[in-house]
């Protein structure tokens, strides 16, 4: 997977907004918040192609979480990643 060009990561009054950017975005009317996690997440993925696998490990580097747990959030992030336009599955 890999994130789409133009999607960037903003603080705005404290809270983490993916921001659109760019011609190839103009249409795109979400506005996507995140929680401290996912967007340490994707400040790690965001110019990389990277798995569920990657993601799970990358929590359980961070946060005091078993693997199976982190797994089962990385891909329910994923499909919402996915779902809302911001992710290539490639």
């Amino acid at each position: 997977m890999k994130v789409k060009n133009g999607f960037n990561l903003r603080t705005i009054c404290g809270e983490y907004i993916i921001v659109a950017e760019g011609k190839e975005n103009i249409d795109f009317s979400n506005i996507i918040s995140m929680n401290e996690s996912s967007a340490y997440l994707w400040e790690k993925i965001h110019d990389k192609e990277f798995t569920n696998d990657d993601l799970a490990q990358l929590l359980t580097d961070e946060y005091e979480v078993d693997y199976d747990t982190a797994l089962t959030d990385a891909k329910a992030l994923t499909t919402q990643w996915i779902n809302a336009g911001l992710v290539d599955e490639e």
